[in-house]
């Protein structure tokens, strides 16, 4: 089982966690059980009402019953285990405790919420019975109860101290704010999330996901020195599926310990299991590559590779060192989108599916074994068929393909475009096409003489690239030899298909 440590404390004051109501804090207040500092003990130091003590502890129980206190967390989600935390409290810990949690829908402020808490409608479930207690000791114990909560009520019994309560867990996000908006998809308060990582020797990743910026070293994520060959990594669930566009990298405070560069990869594989894609390179493409870093900076990189919609990134750092934040930006895609367009392809006729497809791409072999995939069942699934059938064809299929497209700058095309794949490469080309004069007519002769060399349309997935780019790019590429140019025209070829293939599984 998965280290529920490694995941946020949805509780977190840092996050406005906040504790609402408890029925007694004589001796300390309710309010340290959330305390992010973890607690201590001053020899010595009293109040007027006894020992002073970091923590919640109430008075001595004279009667029948047991104490109680009731948490907000500070984002609601579900709850994968807890850590009652009952440091320096020895011979005045609880015996033991459970935990209940309710869901009072949406997200903090809640109206009237300590007379909702209190009402008889409001449903609390048992996340844990009764539970034995060590004194002076973290107390962790795993939950197993799905559900989404946003508050929490700590039972103990029959009196006594805890100093802290951490509840781990992964955020439920409301799909309204952050369905088809530019959002960081990786931030904890999106539901991102830790798969696993190859260290966490002075800093745990988590800290990588949190609002804000790092307030210092210990709030960041810091691997041991390396004295091997090797370098460390981190791989995060994304909250949400997205397209990523730019990523943030945030060495705040690591002065003398920052990496010397990083790099980043992206897939799609919704639900995996991180011992199960962790070491296989396949699902795994290119989002960023080895990029050096300053120190005590944040940077905005931007020049990202085409990775299309992503669950997973993983993150890696050349050779160790320490990172205080990351973001992953990016638009969200709308799980109820996703769903409406795929099962509107579903229901396609074998006639209009095949039509959209070669829209996508004109190998019309590809398009035949696609069709005999279908029903799909996620846009992620329809994508890596997309790529791993189109990596099968042979050359004709993908000369074939190349055909359907006009010459960057050109507007005519050999192969007849319907009105859709028109609009498309209109789309695709519309920063190449308004480059000046010059600009076009050098963008011809070149496509001329590459055309001569090569035998096909020089490709290139032209999305956002202005003309003085891709003319660079091609003649960049004019000296390959011909096999090599086919392979790198496929893969760009590659790119174009999965670009449109979103935009028509995810209308």
């Amino acid at each position: 089982m998965k280290d529920f440590t490694q995941l946020a404390d949805l509780a977190s004051e840092q996050l406005g966690g906040k504790t609402v109501e408890a029925n007694d804090d004589f001796f300390a207040p309710k309010e340290n059980l959330l305390k992010e500092a973890k607690p201590i003990f001053i020899e010595g130091k009293y109040t007027a009402r006894g020992k002073w003590m970091d923590g919640w502890e109430t008075r001595r129980r004279r009667t029948p019953g047991h104490d109680w206190c009731i948490v907000r967390l500070g984002l609601p989600g579900i709850i994968r285990g807890v850590t009652v935390d009952t440091s320096f409290f020895k011979g005045n810990y609880p015996e033991c405790f459970s935990l209940e949690g309710c869901d009072l829908g949406g997200r903090p402020p809640y109206k009237n919420e300590k007379k909702r808490l209190q009402a008889a409608e409001t449903r609390w479930v048992e996340l844990l019975p009764e539970t034995t207690l060590q004194g002076d000791a973290q107390n962790s114990v795993p939950v197993n109860a799905e559900g989404r909560f946003t508050h929490l009520r700590l039972n103990i019994f029959p009196d006594g101290g805890v100093a802290r309560l951490r509840a781990h867990g992964e955020v439920v996000p409301d799909e309204k704010q952050v369905s088809g908006k530019e959002i960081d998809l990786a931030a904890v308060e999106t539901g991102g999330s830790v798969a696993a990582s190859s260290d966490q020797f002075f800093g745990a990743p988590r800290n990588l996901l949190m609002p804000g910026r790092a307030k210092n070293m210990g709030d960041g994520w810091e691997t041991k020195r390396r004295r091997g060959p090797g370098h460390d990594w981190v791989v995060l669930k994304l909250g949400v599926p997205g397209i990523i566009r730019r990523i943030e990298v945030d060495t705040g405070h690591f002065k003398g310990n920052f990496p010397e560069s990083c790099s980043m990869e992206a897939c799609y594989a919704p639900g995996a299991a991180s011992d199960a894609f962790l070491a296989a390179p396949d699902p795994w493409k290119e989002l960023l590559p080895r990029t050096k870093l300053k120190a005590n900076h944040r940077h905005v990189l931007k020049n990202l590779g085409d990775t299309g919609v992503s669950s997973h990134v993983r993150f890696h750092i050349y050779p160790d060192g320490g990172v205080s934040r990351l973001r992953i930006i990016g638009r969200a895609e709308s799980a109820k989108n996703r769903v409406a367009g795929i099962e509107q392809f579903n229901r396609l006729s074998q006639e209009q599916a095949r039509k959209a497809l070669l829209d996508c791409c004109g190998a019309r072999n590809w398009a035949k074994q696609m069709l005999a995939m279908r029903p799909f069942p996620d846009l992620g699934y329809a994508l890596d068929t997309a790529d791993k059938l189109w990596a099968g064809l042979q050359r004709e299929d993908w000369l074939e393909a190349f055909r359907h497209h006009p010459a960057i700058g050109e507007k005519r095309v050999k192969a007849k475009q319907s009105a859709s794949a028109r609009r498309w490469s209109v789309g695709e080309q519309s920063a190449a096409q308004k480059a000046a004069p010059q600009m076009l007519t050098a963008l011809d002769v070149a496509n001329r003489k590459y055309a001569q060399k090569f035998g096909h349309v020089f490709l290139i997935c032209a999305t956002g690239k202005s003309g003085e780019e891709i003319l660079k790019n091609l003649h960049g590429r004019m000296p390959n030899d011909p096999e090599a140019e086919l392979r790198i025209a496929a893969e760009e070829q590659r790119k174009i298909t999965r670009l449109r293939l979103e935009k028509l599984l995810a209308r």
